[in-house]
């Protein structure tokens, strides 16, 4: 889908789609709030930026966040955990933009982080996926370590004590001992859970996820956001996986949206990046994503945007 045929969808659906000089669209317009009722001087719980590139998105989010530090400090040992799911190049949106992980690895690097690892549970084959995706050469090249994922000798049985339905899982061990860890998930479509994004992102760090469809898709990935949340939450909306996902067939599936959402508000991202989502693509309700009021059920944040101190920033 091209950016013309994306524009004619969201006028059909009754979108609200301000323009820019530029030409650019920004399409958060009608569904995230450029502020809240929470107290103006108080920390923003949520970043939304439109059009840029990967790294100038990251770096407006960062800011408005109050800058890496606020997450990341220095000696800690952190985990990058993007999404590398599917043997695809970048430009089919399958997999998170290894640019956006480049600019990431390099503010953690700044902030003193002693150790960085990426890596990701695989579905194809994880030597091509990562290597495909343009995230091993990257992370390589900012001097980050990649990390296999495709062995259960890898990962450590875990309780999750605040689980409704998943009590226990086998998750990466990278994620068990790091001091903190950083979720970049890539917006997109999914067959069973309608959407990926931040909570999604979660079934990369677990070794069974047969489990999780056996036990109720939606509720098992609340349950597994609850074990050691990720400090941050980045979600890669630069390229959008509008349909077929979420493997994709081809180029027909996605759409170039520009778009980046942050937050340490899983329940706040997964609201902002779903509402977001359901303008690509408008066969899919909102109300039907029913992880993320599972989530906010188990205490994990809030879906009210109105009341959290949200930025929107189009560059």
């Amino acid at each position: 889908m091209d950016r013309r045929e994306f524009l004619k969808s969201l006028a059909a659906a009754g979108a609200i789609v301000s323009v820019k000089s530029s030409g650019m669209m920004d399409v958060t317009a009608s569904t995230v709030p450029s502020s809240g009722t929470a107290a103006a001087a108080g920390d923003v719980d949520l970043a939304a930026i439109m059009n840029g590139e990967p790294a100038a998105m990251l770096e407006a989010a960062m800011k408005e966040l109050g800058g890496i530090e606020r997450f990341i400090k220095k000696g800690d040992k952190i985990v990058i955990k993007p999404n590398i799911g599917w043997d695809r190049t970048p430009e089919l949106a399958g997999n998170t933009n290894p640019d956006l992980l480049a600019a990431l690895i390099k503010m953690c690097q700044d902030a003193g982080a002693a150790e960085i690892k990426v890596f990701d549970h695989t579905c194809d084959n994880w030597s091509r996926c990562y290597e495909h995706s343009g995230i091993d050469a990257v992370v390589k090249k900012a001097g980050a370590t990649m990390v296999p994922a495709h062995e259960q000798s890898y990962y450590e049985n875990v309780n999750i004590p605040n689980g409704k339905s998943l009590k226990s899982a086998m998750v990466h061990k990278a994620i068990v001992e790091c001091d903190k860890w950083i979720n970049v998930p890539v917006l997109k479509n999914h067959g069973g859970a309608l959407m990926t994004s931040a909570m999604k992102n979660h079934m990369g760090i677990v070794w069974d996820r047969r489990a999780f469809h056996s036990r109720g898709l939606h509720q098992c990935i609340a349950d597994i956001c609850t074990y050691k949340p990720a400090v941050l939450h980045i979600v890669d909306a630069y390229r959008t996986m509008a349909t077929n996902g979420p493997q994709g067939r081809n180029a027909n599936d996605v759409v170039l949206t520009k778009a980046l959402f942050a937050s340490p508000d899983i329940v706040a991202v997964d609201t902002a990046a779903g509402k977001f989502f359901t303008q690509v693509n408008t066969s899919i309700r909102f109300d039907d994503i029913e992880h993320i009021p599972d989530a906010q059920k188990l205490g994990l944040g809030s879906m009210d945007l109105e009341s959290l101190n949200v930025k929107r920033i189009r560059l």
